[in-house]
């Protein structure tokens, strides 16, 4: 029986409707910490998730990208989020190319002319070269959160990277992330009270004008001026 059928089985034990609690613990059950990843750009659902995974004891590894382009504040949550949840094992990939090479090989500022091209550079590619180490893929996504994310479940096989993908928060909304932030004193990115509901690089990440309350969420400050509202992280762009 292929790895395929094997994890399509246990995904039963699950319904789409299951709460990020349940799933959480369904994934305590029946995989061991080595078994999975968590990949974050720190923004508010991803550092609700370190806090639900710390809180059940589950020390997996959680992994950022660094693309050489993160605003000043996430590198500073990154660390207070670390300092907080010593008992998880952090990682940072980083892209083969630094900023400079990629100047070099592809022109400057190739997030102008070609963004798409930029954020396989350096976000999918280093994505791609650590994942075959683990079984599991954990993400915070949210089928509210974009069109193109409104038939996720929280758990499916992920047949572009051959790996079980996990999405605890499908069914919740940014309300119900912010209250858990708000009832668990859980460290956020201060750029989320500055009009940033979604934070990635400092390039391509610019504020929401009007959207100040932090129950709130829209991608409209991605990749201002154009289509595009994903990386290729975990949906092919759009543009």
């Amino acid at each position: 029986m292929s790895k395929q059928v094997k994890n399509k089985q246990k995904t039963d034990v699950l319904s789409p409707s299951s709460s990020p609690f349940a799933v959480i613990n369904w994934l305590k059950k029946n995989y061991q910490p080595q078994q999975i990843v968590m990949t974050t750009s720190f923004g508010m659902e991803g550092c609700a998730m370190i806090d639900m995974l710390n809180q059940q004891g589950i020390s997996i590894t959680i992994a950022d990208i660094d693309t050489g382009f993160l605003f000043e504040e996430t590198k500073a949550l990154r660390q207070r989020i670390r300092q907080k949840y010593s008992n998880l094992n952090f990682e940072t990939w980083y892209p083969e190319l630094s900023p400079l090479e990629q100047d070099r090989h592809y022109g400057k500022q190739l997030w102008l002319k070609n963004p798409n091209q930029c954020c396989e550079l350096r976000k999918v590619r280093p994505l791609r070269n650590n994942l075959p180490r683990f079984q599991v893929w954990l993400t915070g996504i949210r089928k509210s959160q974009s069109e193109s994310r409104k038939s996720l479940t929280p758990i499916f096989w992920d047949w572009q990277n051959q790996i079980l993908k996990i999405c605890p928060l499908a069914n919740w909304q940014r309300s119900d992330v912010w209250d858990y932030i708000s009832a668990n004193n859980v460290p956020y990115n201060p750029l989320h009270e500055r009009g940033y509901p979604s934070v990635g690089c400092t390039h391509c990440t610019s504020r929401v004008p009007g959207l100040v309350e932090l129950s709130s969420y829209s991608r409209a400050g991605r990749w201002a001026g154009n289509e595009k509202t994903e990386c290729g992280l975990h949906f092919t762009p759009e543009s």
